[in-house]
């Protein structure tokens, strides 16, 4: 004998097609503000990355790598990758997906970092934030994919988009667990001194939770490029195109070429990352 369940399917898909109707033809003119003002951030990145010439991105490279590890081989190796991502032919589909990648995680800055400060200061909002952030982890990409294409377009707003509410969730988690385990003694003290709530924020407890700012902000770097072969189906281009190319033509080598490119920019963002957020050491003794 075979369960019966209620049809409560039927309604929620009616539902949220009846709300995105809504949304396209009562606010088309917002969205399409959001499109141009993502486009505005991308598309002069991503026209200079892609104008510049190899060897001025391999020289910036290496004068970064060089500023962050006070390390000649560390710095070669990240010029090396960097190489070998032009010389396997991926040079132009490379700087497209750092490009967009970069809007991505500056995005994710800009409204992780407060909603974590804020999550840090209230039970109630942290309670309500989490299982959000759970939701946007966990739920297949796909599914907010398709009405981001629908409200935006194909392109590479949607993806931009798409990987910002995959990406963020690190960010705010450890910006907020972070500012939390800031010994409540430093708090204090600065409060006694006479410290506002701002100065508290800015001038002791950020500084503190720093290094696990960072270690989000590397997360959400990773989960971004990890979005570029999804970002790639709905026209966003980039490496993430030629894995989609091998994946349509059945071709595993092509689809390996754009694999191992992804890999290499994401050893690369990773190692400079990290390099960025070691402290400098005190110098030694005579």
């Amino acid at each position: 004998m075979s369960a019966t369940f209620p049809d409560w399917g039927t309604p929620l898909r009616d539902t949220a097609n009846a709300l995105l109707d809504a949304l396209i033809t009562r606010h088309g003119d917002q969205f399409e503000a959001v499109s141009n003002l993502l486009l505005t951030l991308l598309m002069p990145l991503e026209q200079a990355l892609r104008g510049a010439p190899a060897w001025a991105i391999l020289l910036a490279t290496a004068a970064l790598g060089l500023a962050l590890s006070r390390r000649l081989t560390f710095t070669l190796a990240t010029v090396a990758g960097l190489w070998l991502v032009g010389a396997l032919g991926q040079w132009d589909q490379a700087m497209q997906s750092l490009a967009l990648v970069s809007v991505a995680v500056l995005l994710c800055l800009v409204l992780g970092l407060p909603l974590g400060v804020l999550c840090a200061r209230s039970r109630w909002l942290r309670g309500l934030a989490t299982p959000l952030l759970d939701t946007m982890q966990t739920i297949p990409s796909f599914v907010y994919l398709l009405p981001a294409a629908m409200l935006f377009g194909l392109g590479k707003v949607p993806a931009i988009l798409a990987t910002v509410i995959y990406a963020l969730p690190p960010l705010v988690r450890l910006t907020e667990l972070g500012l939390r385990q800031v010994p409540l003694d430093a708090v204090e003290a600065g409060r006694v001194l006479g410290a506002s709530r701002w100065q508290i924020l800015t001038r002791i407890q950020l500084p503190m939770a720093l290094p696990s700012i960072r270690q989000g902000l590397n997360q959400t770097t990773m989960m971004s490029l990890a979005m570029v072969v999804v970002a790639s189906m709905i026209g966003a281009r980039g490496v993430g195109e030629t894995v989609l190319i091998g994946l349509q033509r059945n071709d595993a080598g092509t689809g390996l070429v754009g694999g191992l490119v992804i890999v290499i920019l994401a050893i690369v963002l990773d190692r400079l990352l990290q390099a960025a957020g070691r402290h400098p050491r005190p110098p030694s003794g005579p």
